[in-house]
C-alpha cells in the first residue's frame, strides 16, 4: 500500500508538560486508520499538528512526501479535515455554503460540487438552509466541504459525537465508501471502541500522549494467544475449583451458563477431559470473541501507561 501520511517521532510540549510523547506511525491510501484513546489522551492535539493548527515541538509530519514544518502549503493541500465540529453558515443553504468554500480553491466547478453532493447523499436537501439540517446532515455537508478540492487525506475528529444510531451508521458507511471508491486515506479519531471496530482497517491506540500499539483491527481483536471459552457445566463451582488445581495460571470465572475461562486453544481438550474424569457434566462449549474493548483494556494494562486525563 502507498504511504500518504507519516508521523516521525512527534512530540508536543506545552508549558513544560509533554502532551504528545515521541509518537510515530504512517497511514496508507485507501485505508481507514482509527486513532483510538480516552478523552484527554492526545488525539485532537495530534490531529491539530497534522493539519498545521498547532506547532510541533520536535519530530516531523509528512503528508504526500511534504513536511508540515518546512513545506506547509504543499503538505496541507492534500488534506481535508473536520476538527471537532463542522462550522457552517446556518442562514445560508447547504449549496451556498459549498459555493463559498469552493472560492477558496482553484478549479472547483459546479459539476464537481454536484458530484460531491450526490456522493454524500444531500442532493434532495442541498438547497435548504443549514439551520434546518439535522446534526447528521451537517456532518455530511462538512464531508462535502472537505472533499471539494480532491484531497488525498480525510481527517475526522470524533465524527460521530452527538449522533443518533442512524446518523452514526451513515457516517460510518460514507467513510468506508470514500476510502474504497476515492482511494482516500481516512484518519478517524474516537473514544467509541465499537464504532472503530466496525469502521477501521487499522487502529493506533494512544494513551497519555503515548502510542501504545498499531494493529490491523482483526489482529487486534483476534490476535491474543489465549482464547476465551464459555462452558455450560454442572456443577459449575466444582469445575471452577478443578481449574484452580489443574490450570492454576488460567483466568476463570463463574458465568450465567457455567464458567468462562481464558486458556490457549490447544489446552481446551485437556480441560474437557479433566472435567469428564471428575464427573463434571459438560453440556456445551463455545468460543467467546474478544471485543475491541477487551483488547484495548488488555493492551493499556500490559503497557502500564497511566492516564493523565
Amino acid at each position: 500500500m502507498e504511504k500518504i501520511v507519516e508521523l516521525k517521532n512527534v512530540t508536543k510540549v506545552i508549558k513544560g508538560r509533554t502532551i504528545i510523547d515521541n509518537i510515530s506511525f504512517q497511514v496508507n491510501k485507501g485505508e481507514v486508520f482509527g486513532f483510538l484513546g480516552p478523552n484527554g489522551a492526545g488525539k485532537t492535539t495530534t490531529i491539530r499538528m497534522i493539519v498545521g493548527l498547532m506547532a510541533i515541538t520536535s519530530g516531523d509530519i509528512e503528508v504526500g512526501g511534504s513536511s508540515i514544518k518546512t513545506n506547509f502549503e504543499e503538505a496541507v493541500r492534500h488534506i481535508g479535515a473536520i476538527v471537532e465540529n463542522p462550522e457552517m453558515y446556518k442562514f445560508l443553504t447547504g449549496y451556498q455554503n459549498l459555493i463559498h468554500y469552493a472560492r477558496m480553491a482553484n478549479g472547483i466547478s459546479k459539476e464537481k460540487i454536484a458530484e460531491i453532493v450526490e456522493l454524500v447523499g444531500l442532493t434532495d436537501r442541498i438547497h435548504d438552509k443549514v439551520k434546518t439540517y439535522s446534526l447528521g446532515m451537517r456532518q455530511r455537508l462538512g464531508l462535502a466541504q472537505c472533499l471539494l478540492h480532491d484531497p488525498q487525506v480525510l481527517i475526522l475528529d470524533e465524527p460521530t459525537n452527538g449522533l443518533d444510531p442512524a446518523g452514526i451508521r451513515e457516517i460510518r458507511d460514507y467513510v468506508r465508501l470514500l476510502a474504497r471508491e476515492k482511494n482516500l486515506a481516512v484518519i478517524v479519531s474516537s473514544h467509541l471502541l465499537s464504532e472503530m471496530e466496525m469502521m477501521c482497517d487499522r487502529i493506533g491506540i494512544i494513551q497519555s500522549g503515548r502510542l501504545i500499539d498499531v494493529q490491523l483491527v482483526q489482529e487486534l481483536v483476534h490476535g491474543a494467544s489465549e482464547t476465551t471459552h464459555e462452558l455450560e457445566v454442572v456443577p459449575a463451582d466444582k469445575a471452577l475449583q478443578l481449574i484452580g488445581v489443574h490450570f492454576p495460571n488460567a483466568r476463570a470465572n463463574l458465568s450465567r451458563n457455567g464458567i468462562t475461562i481464558e486458556l490457549p486453544k490447544e489446552q481446551i481438550p485437556t480441560l474437557i477431559k479433566t472435567f469428564v474424569t471428575e464427573d463434571i457434566q459438560v453440556y456445551g462449549i463455545r468460543e467467546v470473541a474478544k471485543t475491541l474493548e477487551d483488547r484495548f483494556l488488555e493492551l493499556t494494562t500490559e503497557k502500564g501507561v497511566p492516564n493523565r486525563g
